[in-house]
């Protein structure tokens, strides 16, 4: 029997009941920890785990044992919203925003996204899998144990199909889940900007039946926004997606309180992501409905606009997650530990809400809280273990600093 004995934990960390597979509220802030703990893997699952006090009376019949003293163990990050396959850096936007040219007027001058979707057009499929391959590892080097990972750079009927196969490949590469997103809705390529029509019809009647037919997708989404797509195109797109079992996740309220989230929770959308600039139109339409509010401070940060008011969001039982949306143009990090970090500094976050947004919650926006997300009986062993730190507040405390001595996918180190 393949096992691993981990003992010694300062503080084994989210060890929520299996049933628990999303929080909301005030239960947001309930993050269960086991003190001077010990933790049984086997087969790559999270067997058992207590107090080191008790340890002498279970009978473990184990091929490895190791000690952690001092340090803390937490379930890896679970990332809900990247478009971590992209071709090359932005860094001359980058340049262009210190000089003072704002997010729109970049994508005026031919920057944004159809900088990127040009770039992406004559990039080939093994290009881009070994850039996103590296970026995948380096992510979870820095803790990450399940991603969810969009096209959208593509925004025509070959290349948007070449970033599906991409991420396709990923999943078949690499340890740890991937859930594939459509976001052809990400913007409209220069040639139909005043024609959408046509490029609807190429999304819904083109590229759609294909992901279908090769299962490239788990899920669609659409960047709902003044400039991009608006209510009904919206709309339109999470229903012909829904035709083919693709859930709806929604850009929604980046830069201004649209109707996006009203209306992605009319369409039993998985998750609006962002959040921004809200309203009380939209908290109320959240407001005790599965719909998950994912929440994107390196965004924020790096673009130097709101922060979403993850307060309120909370106040309103809502499920509140927390992303990377790694991506080359606004947030060129998916590096989870300053995520936690930004959602208690800036978004006023406890860390322990910060932690579970992170964790279980993330699972949650990417259905896959079930078996990640949480230090939970039968769950797959995906886990951090920090190096010696004095609390678990220390973590997003200390931002900047990497705190992660090793990282466990599938109860081997990573």
């Amino acid at each position: 029997m393949s096992s691993l004995l981990v003992t010694d934990i300062k503080g084994l960390t989210g060890t929520h009941s299996p049933n628990v597979l999303v929080l909301r509220g005030t239960d947001l802030s309930d993050l269960p920890t086991v003190s001077d703990a010990w933790l049984l893997i086997e087969h790559g699952l999270i067997k058992d785990f207590g107090r080191m006090t008790d340890l002498a009376t279970h009978n473990l019949k184990l091929t490895t044992q190791i000690s952690v003293k001092g340090k803390y163990i937490l379930p890896a990050w679970c990332d809900s919203h990247t478009h971590l396959v992209f071709p090359a850096s932005r860094e001359e936007e980058f340049v262009m925003r210190i000089k003072g040219r704002s997010y729109e007027e970049i994508a005026k001058a031919d920057g944004g996204i159809l900088n990127s979707a040009r770039k992406l057009q004559s990039a080939t499929e093994d290009e881009l899998f070994e850039n996103a391959f590296y970026r995948l590892d380096q992510v979870i080097k820095l803790g990450t144990g399940a991603i969810e990972v969009k096209s959208g750079y593509g925004l025509d009927y070959e290349s948007e199909l070449k970033m599906l196969r991409v991420i396709r490949r990923l999943k078949e590469t690499v340890p740890i889940p991937i859930k594939a997103t459509f976001l052809g809705a990400h913007a409209y390529p220069e040639r139909f900007k005043s024609d959408h029509e046509s490029y609807l019809k190429i999304l819904i009647n083109e590229i759609l039946p294909q992901i279908a037919d090769e299962k490239l997708a788990d899920y669609i989404d659409v960047f709902c926004e003044r400039g991009f797509f608006s209510l009904d195109e919206t709309s339109r797109i999470l229903e012909a997606g829904a035709k083919y079992g693709l859930k709806g996740k929604v850009h929604a309220n980046q830069l201004s309180a649209t109707g996006a989230v009203e209306m992605a929770v009319k369409h039993h959308a998985l998750s609006v992501d962002h959040l921004e600039m809200m309203n009380n139109d939209a908290l109320q339409s959240l407001k005790n409905h599965d719909t998950i509010a994912t929440l994107l401070p390196a965004c924020s940060l790096f673009l130097d606009i709101s922060f979403a008011n993850a307060r309120s969001l909370i106040d309103h039982n809502i499920a509140v997650a927390i992303a990377s949306d790694f991506n080359p143009g606004s947030a060129p990090s998916g590096n989870m530990n300053l995520v936690v970090s930004l959602a208690c500094m800036r978004l006023k976050m406890l860390p322990e809400e910060a932690i579970n947004a992170a964790t279980i919650n993330g699972a949650a926006a990417m259905e896959l809280s079930q078996n990640y997300g949480s230090i939970s009986r039968g769950k797959a062993a995906n886990f951090i273990v920090t190096k010696e730190i004095s609390s678990l507040a220390y973590l997003p405390y200390s931002f900047g600093s990497n705190l992660i001595e090793s990282v466990f996918i599938n109860g081997k180190i990573y």
